[in-house]
């Protein structure tokens, strides 16, 4: 019986950074090139590795070494191994910073003007300006996402309490799961991923924008307004500070398994949950999407998404070329869409997204019905170079604040002192 084994942290990626050497070695005719990929459907993550065994199928010279590892190993060490010239071959990223280490794929494709019409203009967003030529065909974008609130519709029909309206403020949506989880016994009434761009949305919302004069400011008078709001929330009992607490220094941390566990009421995630949640909540409680939160500068969803891309550092460039054009064709993408519930960059024409509930389907739709809903100033953040900086700095010091190492002036204080080195660090360079 084989066993398989699916890699994390440090081990993974260091993995990822010998295996050309190890099984370039054994397979001398060979060529071997090292997929990284990460995912929080575990399903997805296996689909990945059974394409990656059909693509060898039909190209016997080619070995796809398939690595899977968590997301914050990938975020963090990726982009140091690339620096030095090392990691793997093909990597799923979100950081669009390491645009400096793509492959132009153009001229080792069969046919790029094919793929690139199938994926349009979402390529544009792997082109960097000055660094990256505006034809190039680096990968493709693998999924758009956006930052929503889920919750818990058994328990609030439980409580009485409607579900927030989509005019709601994070305010009206906090307090009504925390009157929520009252009567009804629940552990947490919000929560979010420990992560800066999960953070941000609701930012947006208050009118913060993290740039100004061309550097990064932050935080301003209205993310010091919503810092003070998730602080006083933590204080009370309705954002648990053991949800940031519990990791250290900037790790990320999913929180979707306890909203799996019915113990959430509501949890800001993104539309990447769909698909696990139908599948994990099954019939234990009905649950689906609402409105980005409301405040003064509008209802705003962050947005966000995920690439598939090659490594100019390869030494199979064609090898790599060809395992892109096979994952990035409409057949696989239209599969991935429909069967993981994923919007894809590649414009796949009448979807069919395999929503086997009615949870999956309503919440599906709303997110659908946000993609109008973002901030331009939020899209041109996650082009930035450093905004992964400013992620990080954010969870590092929310984490501080709400366990109580840092009060809320030392706060403001501290990511202030952050933000200068980061644009000391950007100027310097």
């Amino acid at each position: 019986m084989k066993v398989k084994t699916y890699l994390s942290g440090a081990f993974a990626l260091a993995l990822a950074t010998v295996s050309f050497a190890w099984a370039g070695a054994a397979m001398a005719e060979t060529k071997t090139i090292t997929f990284l990929f990460t995912d929080d459907d575990q399903a997805y993550v296996e689909r990945m590795e059974a394409l990656s065994k059909e693509f060898e199928a039909a190209h016997p010279d080619v070995k796809v070494n398939f690595v899977s590892s968590g997301y914050d190993a990938v975020a963090k060490q990726l982009p140091v191994q690339l620096a030095v010239g090392e990691g793997p071959d093909i990597a799923k990223i979100t950081d669009w910073q390491l645009a400096p280490y793509y492959l132009d794929m153009r001229p080792y494709m069969k046919d790029p003007d094919g793929f690139a019409k199938l994926h349009g203009d979402s390529l544009n967003t792997l082109r960097f300006p000055g660094v990256n030529d505006p034809q190039s065909i680096n990968g493709y974008i693998a999924s758009q996402t956006f930052n929503l609130p889920f919750v818990n519709k058994t328990l609030f029909e439980q409580a009485g309490e409607p579900l927030p309206k989509p005019t709601a403020t994070l305010k009206d949506i906090v307090e009504a799961s925390a009157r929520v989880a009252k009567a009804t016994g629940a552990q947490i009434p919000f929560t979010m991923d420990r992560s800066g761009h999960r953070f941000s949305g609701a930012a947006f919302s208050y009118g913060s924008n993290y740039v100004k004069d061309g550097k990064f400011f932050f935080p301003d008078d209205a993310a010091k307004r919503y810092v003070t709001d998730l602080y006083g929330w933590t204080k009370d009992g309705s954002f648990p500070k053991e949800m940031w607490g519990a990791a250290g220094g900037t790790q990320y941390k999913n929180m979707g398994d306890e909203f799996v566990n019915g113990n959430v009421v509501t949890y800001l995630a993104g539309n990447w949950m769909v698909n696990p949640f139908q599948k994990k909540i099954g019939d234990a409680f009905d649950w689906t999407a609402i409105s980005a939160p409301c405040g003064d500068a509008g209802c705003y969803a962050m947005p966000g998404g995920t690439a598939i891309v090659g490594f100019k550092r390869t030494k199979s460039p064609e090898a790599v070329a060809a395992f892109i054009e096979f994952l990035g064709s409409e057949k696989v993408q239209r599969e991935i869409a429909e069967n993981y519930v994923v919007l894809t960059g590649a414009d796949i024409k009448d979807p069919q997204y395999k929503l086997e509930s009615k949870n999956a389907k309503d919440a599906m739709a709303v997110f659908l019905g946000s993609r109008n809903s973002v901030p331009q100033a939020a899209r041109d953040l996650e082009r930035l170079k450093g905004s992964s900086a400013i992620y990080q700095l954010i969870v590092q010091r929310m984490s501080q604040l709400i366990v109580g190492e840092l009060s809320l002036d030392e706060t403001f204080k501290a990511m202030n002192a952050d933000v200068d080195k980061v644009n000391e660090a950007l100027a310097a360079k």
